[in-house]
C-alpha cells in the first residue's frame, strides 16, 4: 500500500509544513498504516484508530517536542509513534528489541512521559507546566486522557491541584478529555462546534475578562459568574471542570480537523489551565472495530483487515483467566455471600459470565483500584465475601488499602491476581513481577501460588474459605493443561507436597517450585535426578517441608516467576535461618531489572526460567553431580 503523504513525514516539523487542506488525507493514510501495521504485529487497535485526527492536530498546532504531550495509559499512541520518526520501526512493535506499545522516554524525545497505567497524565503535565514557569520557559503541556481514565481518583486529585495558583504561579496546561462513550455523541453538532470555537476564541476571552474587571467588587460580580457558569452548563457538561479552575471548552467532534485545529490554536495561546472535551469513536474508520470496540480493543496476533478477527480452527487451551471465571460463577452458586469486584477489567479478568448471571453481585468500580480494595473491606465488615479480580501490576496502586483497610483488620477479602509474572508484549508496565514480595511481607496476608489450572481452581476455593485476606496469583494465558476438577476441595492450609523424589544415594538436590514453574522444574529433575516440591503456599510457608528437605539434601533450589528480592526464595532462606539450618540455596527468579516487552516464552528463556535455563543454572552452581560438602554442625 502506498502512503504518498505519510512517507514524507519523518518528524512533526514535516507535518507542520503541510497545507492544512492536506491534513485530512494525511489522517486517512495514518489510519490505513496503523491498521495494516497492527494486523501484522498485533497490539492495541481500536483506541489507536480513534486518535488519528487528534494526533495529527496536536502535532500540527503544538511545537513538539518543545511543547509536551503526555498520553494517558499510552495504548492510543501508535499514530503518535508513526508521526514522530518511528514509522519504519513499527514492524518490531512490542517485540524483543523493537519499540514499545506505550510511550517511553528512552525511546523518543517526543515521548515526554512514560505511561502504561492510567490516570497519570494530568499530574505529569501539570508538573511539566509548573517546571516551565519556574524555569522561565515559554512552552505548553498537554495531557490527553480518556473517559475511562477520568474515573480514577488520581485524575481528580491532579485537576484539584492544577486549577489553583501556587505562589502566584499557574501552569499553562491543557487537559484533553478524549471521550469515546457513544452515549454523549448527540451533543456533538453544529451548535456545540460553534460554541466551542466561540468560548476558546479571543473575542469571548476578552469580553469575559473585561466583564470581570468591570464587575469585580460589585454585587453583580457573583451573579454574573453564576450566570455564565450555569449558562455554559446548560449546553455543555463542563460545570464540574470550571469549579476545578479550568476553562472548559467542548464537547467537539474529535475526528473533525476543521474544528479541532482552530480550537487547539485558540487554547494554545491562552494562559492558565484549559480543558477541552472531545468526542471520538473507538475504532474510527474501520467498521468492524466501530461495531465491536470491546472485541477490537487489541489484536493478540496477526489478522486479515478485510476479514477481521476470526476464531482459531482448533479450540484454544483453557486459560487461567477462564479457570477463575468458571470458579467465580460456581462459587457464587454455592455461596450467596460472594460478591465480585473489578476495577474496569471485566473482560480481561474473566468476569463476563459472572456479570450476566449475577448482575446484582457484580461491581465494576471503574479505574479506581484503591476504591475497589476499600470497598471490598467495607463489604467484608458486613459479612459479605468479596473477591477482587485485579491484575498483579494494578494492585500495586492500592497497596496502602491492602495494608490499612484489609490486612490490619484481618478481613476475609480474596484477591485474584491475574497476569502474575511476565506478561509479554505489554512489557514492564504490565508485568506482575513484584506481588509475592509486596504481599507476603504484610501481616495476616496469605499468598497462594497454584501450579496449574486445577490447582488454581482449588487454591481459589481454599482462599475463599479462609477467614482472612488471601492472594491467589496466576499468570496470563494457559498452563500445563491440567483439566480442573469440578468438585472443589480445600488444600491443606500452608502445606506443600513432594512431587518427585531424588533416587541417587550420592549428592542430592531439592528444587522448591512456586507456581507454574513446577513443570519445567519436574523436567529438569528427570535429567538431573533431583527432588521436586510443589510448595503451593508462599505464606504461610511450609516450614516443616523446607526443614525436612534441607536435612535430607545437599542443596536447595528455589524457582519462582517473580522478583528474587523479597520473593519466595527469600521466604525459604528466612525459614532456614529461623530453624538454624545451613544448606546452600540457589534462588532462581526474575532479575533485579525491568524486563523488556516481547514474546513471553522467549523472555522466560532470556531470564533463565525455562527448563533449559533452570538446568544450566543448577549445573553451573553445583555441577551435574553436586559435590557439596554437608555440614554436620547444621544438623
Amino acid at each position: 500500500m502506498d502512503y504518498p503523504l505519510l512517507s514524507a513525514i519523518d518528524s512533526p516539523a514535516d507535518l507542520r509544513r503541510l497545507p492544512r487542506t492536506e491534513l485530512r488525507r494525511l489522517a486517512d493514510e495514518v489510519r490505513a498504516f496503523v491498521l495494516d501495521s497492527v494486523s501484522k504485529t498485533g497490539g492495541h487497535l481500536g483506541s489507536n484508530l480513534g486518535t488519528v485526527e487528534l494526533t495529527v492536530a496536536l502535532h500540527y498546532v503544538y511545537n513538539t517536542p518543545e511543547d509536551r504531550l503526555v498520553w494517558d495509559v499510552g495504548h492510543q499512541t501508535y499514530p503518535h509513534k508513526v508521526l514522530t520518526g518511528r514509522r519504519d520501526r513499527m514492524p518490531g512493535l512490542r517485540q524483543i528489541g523493537g519499540i514499545s506499545g506505550f510511550p517511553r522516554r528512552d525511546e523518543s524525545p517526543y515521548d515526554t512521559f512514560g505511561t502504561g497505567h492510567s490516570s497519570t497524565s494530568i499530574s505529569a503535565a501539570h508538573g511539566m507546566a509548573m517546571a516551565a514557569k519556574l524555569k522561565g520557559e515559554n512552552r505548553k503541556a498537554v495531557a490527553i486522557i480518556g473517559d475511562g481514565s477520568m474515573t480514577a481518583g488520581m485524575a481528580f486529585e491532579a485537576l484539584n491541584n492544577a486549577g489553583v495558583a501556587h505562589g502566584g504561579l499557574l501552569g499553562d496546561v491543557l487537559v484533553i478529555l478524549n471521550d469515546n462513550d457513544m452515549s454523549i455523541s448527540p451533543p456533538v453538532g453544529a451548535l456545540n462546534k460553534y460554541l466551542a470555537r466561540l468560548m476558546s476564541g479571543s473575542i469571548y476571552a476578552a469580553a469575559r475578562e473585561g466583564a470581570k474587571s468591570v464587575l469585580k467588587n460589585t454585587p453583580l460580580y457573583e451573579f454574573a459568574r453564576k450566570f455564565e457558569e450555569h449558562t455554559k452548563g446548560m449546553v455543555v457538561p463542563g460545570t464540574i471542570f470550571e469549579e476545578f479552575g479550568f476553562n472548559y471548552v467542548g464537547p467537539i467532534d474529535g475526528h473533525d480537523l476543521d474544528s479541532l485545529i482552530p480550537t487547539l490554536e485558540n487554547l494554545r495561546d491562552k494562559k492558565g489551565p484549559q480543558f477541552l472535551h472531545i468526542v471520538t469513536k473507538k475504532g474510527a474508520g474501520y467498521k468492524l472495530a466501530e461495531n465491536d470496540p470491546v472485541k477490537y480493543h487489541a489484536a493478540s496476533g496477526k489478522f486479515d483487515p478485510a476479514v477481521g478477527f476470526v476464531k482459531p480452527t482448533t479450540p484454544p487451551k483453557l486459560t487461567f483467566t477462564q479457570v477463575f471465571g468458571d470458579w467465580l460463577c460456581d462459587m457464587a452458586e454455592l455461596d450467596t455471600r460472594l460478591v465480585g469486584i473489578t476495577p474496569a477489567m471485566r473482560e480481561g479478568s474473566g468476569m463476563v459470565d459472572f456479570h450476566k448471571r449475577f448482575p446484582q453481585r457484580y461491581h465494576d468500580v471503574g479505574i479506581a483500584e484503591q476504591h475497589s480494595v476499600t470497598f471490598a473491606a467495607g463489604l467484608a465488615c458486613e459479612g459479605i465475601k468479596p473477591v477482587v479480580a485485579i491484575y498483579s501490576t494494578f494492585l500495586q496502586r492500592a497497596y496502602d488499602q491492602m495494608v490499612h483497610d484489609v490486612a490490619i483488620q484481618n478481613l476475609p477479602v480474596l484477591f485474584a491476581l491475574d497476569r502474575a509474572g511476565l506478561v509479554g508484549a505489554d512489557g514492564a508496565t504490565h508485568a506482575g513481577n513484584y506481588d509475592i514480595a509486596y504481599t507476603r511481607c504484610i501481616p495476616n496476608m496469605a499468598v497462594l501460588t497454584p501450579a496449574d489450572e486445577d490447582e488454581c481452581r482449588q487454591a481459589l476455593y481454599t482462599g475463599f474459605m479462609h477467614d482472612g485476606p488471601v492472594t491467589v496469583r496466576y499468570p496470563r494465558g494457559a498452563g500445563a493443561g491440567v483439566v480442573p476438577v469440578k468438585a472443589m476441595t480445600a488444600q491443606p492450609w500452608g502445606k506443600g507436597e513432594v512431587r518427585r523424589e531424588c533416587q541417587n544415594s550420592g549428592q542430592r538436590i531439592a528444587i522448591l517450585a512456586f507456581g507454574t514453574l513446577l513443570y519445567p522444574a519436574l523436567a529438569v529433575a528427570e535429567r538431573l535426578d533431583a527432588t521436586v516440591a510443589n510448595m503451593r503456599f508462599v505464606k504461610p510457608l511450609d516450614a516443616e517441608l523446607v526443614a525436612e528437605l534441607a536435612r535430607t539434601h545437599d542443596a536447595l533450589v528455589t524457582v519462582e516467576d517473580g522478583c528474587i528480592m523479597g520473593g519466595a526464595g527469600s521466604a525459604v532462606m528466612e525459614a532456614l535461618n529461623a530453624a538454624g539450618l545451613s544448606v546452600p540455596v540457589l534462588q532462581l527468579g526474575l532479575p533485579d531489572e525491568f524486563v523488556e516487552h516481547g514474546d513471553p516464552v522467549k523472555l522466560m528463556s532470556l531470564c533463565g526460567l525455562d527448563a533449559a535455563g533452570i538446568e544450566a543454572s543448577i549445573v553451573k552452581r553445583f555441577g551435574t553431580k553436586p559435590t557439596v560438602v554437608r555440614s554436620t554442625a547444621a544438623r
